[in-house]
């Protein structure tokens, strides 16, 4: 499947922090408001983590969901991933 990082729709989310607490990339913080956001040039969708995207599997109103606009192969996110961890190995 084609990955993508995440992103979270303003306009659904209720502001828990759910999603920025089980981030292991810590790419999401506070957005405007109450709502919270997503750094997409952090995001690597879990991979080296989980094998799903903990925003999304936390999230009790899906707010934390596949951001179209930002496309990347798996491999594109291991590559993120081991530029942002380079002294971890990936699960």
């Amino acid at each position: 499947r084609q990955a993508m990082a995440f992103w979270i729709l303003e306009h659904v989310c209720i502001g828990c922090a759910a999603c920025e607490a089980v981030c292991p990339n810590e790419a999401i913080s506070k957005g405007t408001g109450d709502t919270f956001e997503v750094d997409s040039s952090m995001c690597t969708e879990c991979v080296g983590f989980y094998d799903e995207p903990q925003c999304a599997e936390v999230c009790p109103v899906d707010a934390c969901v596949p951001n179209p606009a930002v496309r990347e192969t798996h491999d594109e996110l291991l590559a993120k991933f081991k530029r942002l961890h380079p002294n971890k190995e990936a699960s």
